[in-house]
């Protein structure tokens, strides 16, 4: 181990030891951003930095693990990126089919797609069924994996989903307009019966939200880190944790 390895290891616990429990978001957000620049920079393809951010993957749920996180959400792809060229979804694809596959087979998380399926090429939603539907049973940590994921589409969903619903039951529109409220929108996110988010983590340097549970973000905490994705460190995470609770939240107050 060299000399920066043990200076690393040495500061990553002095920030976990400043660390409180009380300060411990249920649910951590995280917008996987930097690939492509990341690649970039080392003149490497855009495909090897998708790769290199797919790899990072598993150290942040472990991490999350470590610290009693109970949800994350983990943005791969937007409703926006499904309009990149051929040449470049594809692979994109074909990487977040396998990284997904290796979260379930892990057998460690309950993985739960969020975002529209019916978007997505026929094989990539098939993988992100059977991802849910093999670790349906899992007792652990749950992870949302948001793919063709837009916070716009999914207000739109939201609310078509409620529509339809009211629809079958025979409510008018009239009668809907009465009665409806938030509560009744939340019931039909890809996130319902989740907490919503507390901390919502961008890498990258980029501070803004870009659609990402735009709904349930409303009173979440951001923290913008200047890493790429692929070189998120579990220091930069702790440091975000860190950020977290040192914050007095006011929900909007």
């Amino acid at each position: 181990m060299s000399v920066g390895d043990v200076v690393y290891a040495a500061y990553a616990r002095r920030v976990a030891r400043q660390l409180k429990p009380a300060g411990i978001p249920r649910h951590v957000g995280v917008m996987l951003d930097g690939n492509r620049r990341w690649a970039k920079e080392r003149g490497g393809s855009t495909a090897q930095g998708h790769q290199a951010g797919a790899d990072n993957i598993a150290n942040l749920l472990s991490w999350c693990e470590e610290i009693g996180v109970e949800v994350v959400t983990l943005w791969l792809l937007s409703t926006d990126n499904l309009a990149r060229p051929a040449g470049e979804l594809r692979p994109l694809l074909g990487i977040i089919e396998r990284a997904v596959t290796d979260l379930a087979d892990a057998g460690r998380w309950r993985i739960h797609p969020v975002g529209a399926l019916d978007l997505l090429p026929v094989e990539t939603a098939q993988v992100l069924k059977a991802a849910a539907d093999s670790t349906r049973d899992v007792d652990g940590m749950l992870v949302n994996v948001a793919v063709g994921y837009g916070g716009r589409r999914e207000i739109a969903d939201a609310v078509r989903s409620l529509l339809q619903e009211h629809a079958r039951a025979g409510t008018t529109i009239e009668e809907l307009a009465e009665v409806l409220d938030v509560e009744h929108i939340a019931e039909h996110l890809y996130t319902k019966g989740q907490p919503d988010p507390d901390l919502v983590i961008r890498t990258s340097g980029e501070q803004r939200l870009g659609g990402f549970l735009l709904w349930q973000s409303a009173h979440s905490e951001f923290y913008f880190c200047e890493a790429y994705w692929p070189a998120f460190r579990k220091v930069d995470f702790l440091r975000a944790l860190r950020a977290y609770g040192e914050r007095r939240r006011r929900f909007g107050a």
